[in-house]
């Protein structure tokens, strides 16, 4: 199991017998202590069917391993969509994802439950529903998966999928506040990028300081540049020489779909004290762009910018 090192899809799917994931044996339930420690939901906060009381992470948030997947997934979702975080403790774009999927859970009152999944206790877990990198999101509602998405993806594109996984569960979510934005997202989800290029084109047309637009378009341009491009080759090149221009381009838009953000922004800053004239300038411009698909509000990039224009002037 490793971090994603390859463009990622948007989108996983596959044909996966989840009733193969049921125990031959009774999974630990609330009666059995040795297996479930005691607590309660915090004050003010409706307990969840399912939750592993005292698990640490509050009822919007479940811990789930092999033995309990029958209980607090296959069951839960029957009655609220269970979105499964697949991670590892050793994984530095787990840690950026995770926090986010929490806040969610617990922002979004019990609509939907979290379930975690650590892939290093629980391989045949992961093996079962084709986790090949992390982090990796899947949810499952009625019982049946639902399409999940690799990597680390902005807040914004999070929550759409949130909303689009309650869809899935006939639950009611907020009409979208744009519904052009709503269908350029769902082209760049779908992959159909010069569907979604247009789409946010023609919103930036009418709306020039819509930073969602900005943001999805720059997330379009991110895909179209490691498209076909060897993840592997491209960051050995880099570590070999530190003159390559392209590669180190290359290499940050690979460590910006690793999750690896701040990584990035320190080789491209890093890149622009080494050159000069046009290659300086196409450097900025590449750093910069990748600062829109995070938008900016994210703290990385403002920390970031300051390092940049450190570096211009």
């Amino acid at each position: 199991m490793s971090d994603p090192r390859t463009t990622p899809s948007i989108f996983t799917r596959g044909a996966v017998d989840l009733g193969a994931l049921r125990p031959a044996t009774r999974p630990a339930g609330p009666a059995d202590p040795a297996r479930v420690p005691t607590g309660a939901a915090p004050a003010g906060q409706p307990a969840i069917p399912g939750a592993i009381p005292g698990a640490g992470h509050g009822p919007a948030v479940i811990d789930v391993t092999e033995e309990n997947f029958q209980t607090t997934v296959l069951e839960l979702s029957m009655s609220t969509p269970v979105i499964l975080d697949f991670w590892a403790e050793w994984s530095e774009a787990c840690k950026q994802l995770s926090p986010v999927l929490e806040k969610l859970a617990v922002e979004y009152g019990g609509s939907w439950v979290l379930g975690k999944v650590d892939v290093d206790a629980n391989p045949r877990l992961a093996q079962a529903l084709r986790v090949q990198s992390i982090p990796t999101v899947i949810a499952v509602v009625g019982g049946q998966l639902v399409e999940g998405f690799p990597g680390v993806i902005p807040e914004p594109e999070i929550r759409r999928y949130v909303d689009a996984v309650l869809k899935a569960g006939g639950i009611e979510v907020a009409a979208p506040e744009d519904p052009r934005m709503d269908a350029a997202d769902d082209a760049l989800m779908t992959g159909d990028l010069d569907e979604a290029e247009a789409a946010y084109r023609k919103i930036l047309a009418e709306s020039p300081q819509d930073h969602a637009a900005e943001s999805g378009l720059a997330q379009v341009e991110l895909y179209r540049r490691v498209t076909g491009v060897d993840a592997e080759t491209v960051m050995a090149k880099a570590a070999d020489d530190p003159d390559d221009i392209e590669s180190h381009q290359l290499a940050a838009d690979i460590e910006v779909l690793s999750g690896q953000a701040p990584e990035a922004y320190d080789r491209l800053v890093a890149l622009v004290k080494r050159t000069t004239g046009e290659e300086r300038d196409a450097v900025r411009k590449r750093l910069l762009g990748l600062f829109a698909v995070a938008g900016p509000d994210d703290p990385a990039v403002a920390t970031a910018r300051r390092a940049l224009a450190r570096a211009l002037f």
